[in-house]
């Protein structure tokens, strides 16, 4: 399947628009990494447990975004968007969308 972030892909004729699709997951943050980004925040760097918990949940966002277009039968998704929220302390929201559409086989 073919995923991109832009409204058409080059060199490539949609043929049909299947709508949107979306997938999205909330994380919550662990006590481990807390202290840990505790730490980091008195010397400053980089909260790799953070950009872990992130890196985690887009692709789990992208991954269900992907078989919600699947089960449309859509072998191309384009203009992708992630979004995030804040649900309550300490626990967010990422939620990946897009137009999911098939692509003129050649």
């Amino acid at each position: 399947m073919v995923i991109v972030n832009t409204e058409t892909i080059a060199g490539q004729r949609i043929v049909q628009n299947l709508g949107l699709v979306q997938g999205n997951t909330v994380r919550a943050k662990n006590f481990g990494r807390d202290i840990a980004a505790s730490f980091k925040n008195l010397v400053g760097g980089e909260l790799k447990g953070y950009t872990e918990l992130l890196t985690e949940a887009r692709r789990e966002a992208l991954s269900r975004m992907m078989a919600q277009a699947q089960q449309l039968g859509a072998n191309a998704v384009v203009n992708v968007r992630f979004a995030t929220s804040a649900i309550t302390a300490g626990a967010a929201e990422i939620l990946a969308y897009g137009t999911a559409v098939i692509l003129e086989l050649e």
